[in-house]
């Protein structure tokens, strides 16, 4: 299993904090946005990383993650990505480092209480998406379920009601997943679609969609941004992080303060 963050694009809803770095480099509570996602990944047991960053800010995530892990067994590389064009791309740009395997894709913004490392790691083939109910699920990609609790149908931001149920940004595909993702088309706003990878595993009933209650934060509004470290606050989410990423903060840490020391005496 390969994990990919995808942390490009321009975040204009954050004007004017992202002017000057990405907003994955944003604080939420006590560690920049990036780490949340990166935790996601690394408690699931995932050794190698692509991080899919904007041209102007790939310096900036090279400074804080290039080798931040070293030490630990992970394996951290990253892509650029010039021109955003959907969440797809990902998969695109990820071919030759996905190589023969599956790849678990979670957006850099997204932040979930829950732990999935248990649905990641007994990933066999087909897809699994995770989903949650929402008080406006018209502004995400919708899911609706049958009877029994199985997945029929998704659209995306649809314009009619379906459910209350949204498929959030974290996705786990097998390694067809990137000839899906050439094979798509552009969506009328010109843009690669995921939902169409979703459907391209729910067409072939090899899709799993596994519901959960837990928080789920998209910080990518100053409300969400403000929301979402107050959560990792109350809820003391910033305690459920895997000890390779605590330690490799501190390590960090401890080094730029050495560093500023340094500096400071010259």
């Amino acid at each position: 299993m390969k994990g990919i963050i995808l942390a490009g694009g321009n975040a204009t809803r954050l004007y004017p904090l992202t002017a000057t770095t990405s907003k994955q480099l944003l604080p939420v509570y006590d560690r920049q946005m990036i780490f949340y996602p990166l935790n996601t990944l690394i408690k699931a047991g995932i050794k190698e990383i692509l991080v899919v960053v904007a041209p102007d800010h790939s310096g900036q995530f090279l400074n804080l993650l290039g080798s931040l892990f070293k030490n630990y067994g992970i394996r951290i590389v990253f892509e650029v990505q010039k021109v955003p064009a959907g969440l797809p791309q990902a998969f695109v740009l990820g071919e030759k480092f996905i190589d023969d395997d599956s790849a678990t894709l979670i957006l850099g913004d997204n932040i979930f209480e829950d732990d999935f490392s248990q649905d990641i790691k007994e990933f066999k083939s087909g897809g699994k998406v995770f989903a949650t109910k929402a008080s406006d699920p018209e502004r995400s990609g919708v899911v609706k379920f049958d009877d029994k609790g199985k997945a029929i149908q998704i659209v995306e931001k649809p314009k009619k009601w379906i459910s209350d149920f949204v498929i959030t940004g974290l996705y786990v595909y097998d390694n067809r997943v990137i000839q899906a993702a050439k094979d798509l088309k552009p969506s009328e706003r010109g843009e690669y679609e995921i939902v169409d990878l979703h459907n391209f595993y729910l067409e072939k009933n090899e899709l799993d969609v596994k519901v959960f209650d837990g928080e789920w934060l998209d910080a990518g509004t100053f409300d969400s941004l403000l929301e979402a470290g107050q959560v990792v606050k109350d809820k003391k989410l910033y305690e459920n992080f895997d000890p390779i990423v605590q330690e490799a903060i501190a390590e960090f840490n401890e080094q730029l303060k050495k560093i500023s020391k340094k500096m400071l005496t010259k």
